[in-house]
């Protein structure tokens, strides 16, 4: 008999769970430190089951304490110290993630995301998971450098293009851009942004070029050097209309065609029809005049 009544018990608790919407949060997540970091906070959308509330606490000694808040009124931060830096996602339904930008090293603790959701029969289902947020002052990773062109790094003479240098780490990063010279000479520095702007390219901006990144924590990076190359557009121009003329020359040696082979013999036919009948009327001429002599 009790172990009937411990079965249909379990039947009753399995089918009240079942289809409820389960949050997905991760253990912990890492974030570095003066950057940006997303903690994810999700579940599946269940039929009926509506969302009516969305908390974010943080722990702050033994208790939590909210810092956002989401009702049917809206969004609200609730602490001066994540205002304008604290956003939680809306646009997709069951993702309410929490973003972060500018972390500080006190930002490390406990963050816990509670969803409260109306039932098909009028209550309300809450949930929340806990997850622990690390921040890290992470070095500055090696700078890799690219333009936004369809040219890539060989570029006409008078377009407008940049070179970019990105790196990863702890904000804030600082650059600067060389190019290198000949005969072993020190790189001449030409910019100290992490965008080398050419407005526009020139011949003479070619060259080899590289850039170096820092941060507030490790060591000076460098990143690959890339060969920039300005090409000449009149040089381009003039080479695009000499090219029909180079063409030309080897349909010297080819047959002509038929038709026009035809127009050449019946021109030659009608000078030589001609050129005979000229002197046959001379002929008759001089006949008729010695004829008359004679008489």
């Amino acid at each position: 008999m009790g172990i009937l009544l411990g079965l249909l018990l379990l039947g009753h608790l399995t089918v009240d769970t079942y289809g409820r919407p389960i949050l997905e949060v991760p253990e912990s997540v890492t974030g570095p430190w003066k950057g940006d970091v997303n903690i994810p906070c999700t579940y599946d959308p269940q039929q009926g089951y509506t969302q009516v509330l969305v908390k974010w606490l943080v722990q702050r000694g033994s208790d939590p304490v909210t810092i956002f808040l989401r009702d049917s009124s809206g969004d609200h931060i609730q602490q001066a110290k994540y205002q304008g830096r604290l956003h939680v996602s809306h646009k997709v339904p069951g993702d309410v993630s929490l973003q972060l930008s500018t972390l500080e090293m006190d930002d490390r603790s406990h963050y816990t995301c509670e969803v409260t959701w109306q039932t098909p029969d009028g209550n309300q289902v809450v949930r929340d998971k806990i997850t622990e947020l690390r921040v890290q002052k992470l070095s500055v990773s090696k700078p890799t450098v690219t333009t936004g062109s369809g040219y890539g790094f060989t570029v006409p003479q008078g377009m407008r293009i940049s070179l970019q240098c990105q790196a990863r780490g702890s904000p804030p990063i600082s650059y600067i851009w060389y190019k290198q010279q000949t005969n072993n000479q020190e790189p001449i520095k030409v910019a100290t942004l992490s965008t080398l702007l050419f407005k526009p390219a020139v011949v003479a901006d070619s060259g080899s070029y590289f850039c170096t990144a820092k941060g507030q924590v490790g060591s000076e990076q460098h990143s690959d050097i890339v060969k920039f190359v300005v090409k000449d557009s009149s040089k381009l121009l003039k080479t695009k209309t000499e090219a029909p003329t180079t063409m030309t020359y080897p349909l010297k040696g080819k047959s002509l065609p038929v038709f026009a082979i035809i127009l050449i013999i019946s021109l030659c036919c009608m000078v030589v029809f001609t050129m005979a009948y000229i002197v046959l009327c001379r002929k008759m001429s001089q006949q008729e005049h010695v004829y008359e002599a004679a008489r």
